[in-house]
């Protein structure tokens, strides 16, 4: 399990790093068609990482609970 996590991390990271890239280089080029993207670029950087950190807050809740339900049965 520890290994699925570090390969999702390092997934996210390079999710981040070419939004980070992708973000600069849009805003170099400055065309119309450049601007939409760009504009999409700077709201998935900042949607990506609150989504990672909902999602996995939601896992350890859940995941939180069925091991409390296991205990109780033993």
């Amino acid at each position: 399990m520890k290994k699925l996590k570090q390969i999702t991390a390092l997934i996210g990271v390079i999710a981040l790093v070419g939004l980070y890239v992708s973000t600069l280089v849009l805003a170099l080029i400055g065309s119309a068609e450049a601007i939409n993207l760009l504009k999409v670029a700077v709201y998935a950087t900042i949607v990506l990482p609150v989504l990672l950190w909902a999602y996995s807050f939601i896992y350890r809740l859940l995941k939180g609970k069925q091991n409390d339900d296991t205990s109780d049965k033993k």
